[in-house]
């Protein structure tokens, strides 16, 4: 979806294209572009690799996680859909 609209927004010139650099960015950068489990939203959920509606309807039920792997212990995801999408979530604290 992301791609669908950065691809639209270069085609209108609205955007310039820049080589990404993700790869380059400080640990606080990228632990700010993960989705926090206790605090997205459905629709923010259903985003993820694996997770649908359903899923993302089971994951905020089952909140609040003390960590991600919370989300297979409480059989809420199986452990191939967790390893999908383990590197894009964490599961803040507060």
């Amino acid at each position: 979806m992301r791609q669908l609209v950065r691809a639209t927004l270069l085609a209108m010139g609205l955007i310039f294209a820049a080589p990404a650099v993700t790869a380059l960015a400080p640990p606080a950068f990228a632990e700010a572009a993960l989705m926090d489990i206790n605090s997205a939203t459905k629709a923010e959920l259903d985003t993820l690799p694996g997770i649908g509606a359903a899923r993302a309807d089971a994951i905020i039920k089952g909140r609040p996680y003390k960590g991600k792997d919370d989300l297979v212990s409480k059989n809420i995801l199986t452990q191939s859909v967790y390893d999908g999408i383990k590197d894009k979530i964490i599961a803040k604290q507060k």
